[in-house]
């Protein structure tokens, strides 16, 4: 098999149940869940496995799972198969977020992007899943979509923020802290 097809060279694209231009919308949702799934690759081969082995195998799901919510997502036409990403695995993401938040010490302030390499590479990892999260947004508002792949990639970017939290914590480093910003954030119960 040849990796290069030719289909392509007009400006289209194949997704489940049609054909559509390379700058569609739903092309432009999963090739950002796509882009994010290349980040979280790179933050993984940063990670020494005797600091995150929790860590890496859960990210390593996920690659898993970035590739299912892309793959809800190229469904042109609703119907053609069954969903693949599904509330559980929301529900899984918030269990994480739960379990890696103990680790660190109450936010009082915004922080900025930083500290360790590896909590670096993980908020880039936050702002493209952002970003992913508004196209399927936008996607949402002209075709139907899977709505779990939505809130899915919330609450990812919810983990990618404490991961990269606790990221500095087993570097032994401080979040860096936003300079000018007030204490906004409550202490937890």
């Amino acid at each position: 098999m040849n990796i290069y097809t030719r289909t392509g060279d007009e400006g289209k694209t194949s997704v489940i149940g049609g054909r559509v231009d390379k700058d569609n919308i739903r092309v432009e949702a999963y090739g950002t869940v796509d882009e994010l799934n290349c980040f979280v690759g790179s933050a993984i081969s940063l990670m020494k496995e005797e600091k995150y082995p929790d860590m890496i195998p859960h990210l390593l799901q996920i690659q898993h799972e970035l590739f299912d919510c892309a793959s809800d997502l190229a469904i042109y036409k609703p119907g053609i198969r069954e969903f693949k990403v599904k509330k559980e695995m929301v529900d899984q993401l918030e269990k994480w977020i739960d379990l890696y938040d103990e680790e660190t010490e109450d936010i009082k302030r915004f922080i900025l992007p930083g500290g360790s390499q590896v909590s670096s590479s993980l908020h880039v990892c936050r702002t493209v899943c952002r970003r992913a999260e508004r196209r399927v947004v936008t996607l949402a508002k002209e075709q139907e979509i899977n709505h779990e792949v939505r809130k899915y990639l919330n609450r990812l970017s919810d983990l990618f923020f404490t991961v990269a939290r606790t990221a500095n914590v087993r570097e032994d480093l401080s979040d860096v802290e936003y300079i000018r910003s007030a204490e906004v954030f409550r202490k937890r119960k």
